[in-house]
């Protein structure tokens, strides 16, 4: 009887250590997608960013200007 029990809790032990490498590889999917997401972000800021420097690089300061109703 002690050997039922003891083949009954190792196929239980297997069980949830097939179930948890399942979980890790599904985790670790779900955070390559996010870091690719946050990857592809960061360019995005860093591009409009640049753009916004060069916009106001060519544009004279609001306070030299006239207002547009003179």
């Amino acid at each position: 009887m002690t050997d039922k029990t003891s083949a009954d809790r190792i196929d239980a032990l297997e069980m949830r250590a097939t179930y948890q490498e399942e979980s890790i590889e599904a985790l670790n999917q779900v955070v390559t997608a996010q870091w690719k997401q946050i990857d592809s972000l960061m360019r995005q800021i860093a591009e409009l960013g640049e753009r916004l420097r060069e916009a106001e690089a060519g544009r004279p300061a609001p306070a030299s200007e006239p207002p547009p109703h003179y």
